[in-house]
């Protein structure tokens, strides 16, 4: 009788335990907004919670049937050097996905249907994969894994479910704030950073090509004789005009560069670590992306695009000054202008504002 009281106090306390641990879990995972932060905490609270030395989280994309990795831990860099990757058809992500609940594997080299060669040359052995479901949407999906056969505590797995909530909830939340926050700063009608965002992260990149004795350069353009098109076709036949320069500036640009919407038609390129000789030939790239992707968006309504002026300016080339660097550009995207437009200008050497 006491034997049975001792294992039911023993039972009860194990309980409360695990309840606790998952308290702590969930104030971790909603503790924050920042995604990245979210997904680090709930892999790090779910591998204490069962015990595991290894795990990953990846988003999941619908529409695309894609993964993507966001968070891991006692992983080897080769086995997590795929950032990406596509359901496999009849593997355990697809079993997972259809059924919308945890699975476990207690010795993977005993499943028939496991056949993954790359999670066995990582010498995994158990896993659990556990769905994280918001609003019956499978927001992504959580891998803990063990290098050693071995029996998952059931209790624990019923737990895990709870976690897997919170932790659903948290990617949302987390997602919707990232969003709303990248609206704040993307121009609405071609897709690339606005304005504000522009001061900001011009200063924040010249401080940092300074600080670590890199080159730094700017390309500003122009389109040429905007406001006469926008008087002869209209507006709305301006806006597409528009819309096709954004699209044409991010296919052209590597991404690392950066792409702004400066105010109306005017447009600039930010390119960390790249020399003034290579920005300037960026710079003669977009010049005639630009004129065949507007030409190609007007289509049927304009036999052509329109043309930009362009400036070049680079850091320490052209001049050492945070401000002095956007005038230099803005002048010699002037003098391009002035000089016949649907023309690149840049100078060598240093140089004053105002030239």
């Amino acid at each position: 009788m006491h034997q049975c009281e001792s294992c039911s106090k023993e039972a009860l306390e194990s309980q409360v335990k695990a309840l606790k641990d998952l308290i702590e879990v969930a104030k971790a995972v909603v503790s924050t907004l920042d995604l990245d932060t979210v997904l680090q905490a709930i892999l790090n609270s779910a591998m204490g919670f069962a015990q595991t030395p290894a795990g990953s989280v990846a988003l999941y994309y619908d529409q695309k049937r894609e993964l993507s990795l966001h968070a891991h831990a006692g992983l080897t860099a080769d086995f997590v050097k795929k950032e990406r990757w596509t359901v496999t058809p009849g593997g355990l992500t697809e079993q997972v996905l259809a059924g919308g609940e945890i699975y476990f594997v207690e010795d993977i080299q005993e499943t028939s249907f496991y056949n993954s060669g790359i999670v066995l040359e990582e010498g995994i052995r158990s896993m659990i994969c556990v769905p994280l479901v918001f609003q019956n949407r499978t927001m992504g999906l959580l891998y803990l894994d063990d290098f050693v056969p071995r029996q998952f505590d059931r209790e624990k797995l019923n737990l895990l479910s709870i976690l897997a909530s919170f932790a659903a909830m948290a990617i949302f939340n987390a997602t919707l704030h990232k969003r709303t926050k990248l609206m704040a700063i993307t121009d609405a009608l071609t897709g690339l950073h606005n304005h504000r965002y522009f001061k900001q992260y011009f200063r924040q990149e010249f401080g940092r090509a300074k600080r670590y004795h890199k080159p730094f350069s700017i390309i500003m353009l122009d389109v040429d004789d905007f406001k006469s098109f926008n008087d002869s076709y209209g507006h709305a036949t301006g806006d597409k005009v528009l819309i096709a320069m954004g699209s044409s500036i991010l296919e052209t640009i590597r991404s690392v560069d950066v792409g702004f919407r400066y105010g109306g038609e005017e447009f600039i390129v930010i390119l960390p670590e790249t020399r003034l000789e290579s920005a300037i030939q960026v710079a003669e790239r977009l010049r005639e992306n630009v004129m065949n992707g507007t030409t190609k968006a007007l289509r049927g309504q304009i036999s052509r695009g329109v043309t930009v002026s362009i400036g070049v300016a680079s850091y320490p080339e052209n001049t050492d000054r945070l401000d002095e660097l956007f005038n230099i550009v803005d002048t010699l995207l002037f003098q391009a202008k002035k000089e016949g437009k649907n023309k690149v200008h840049f100078k060598q050497g240093r140089l004053i504002p105002g030239l």
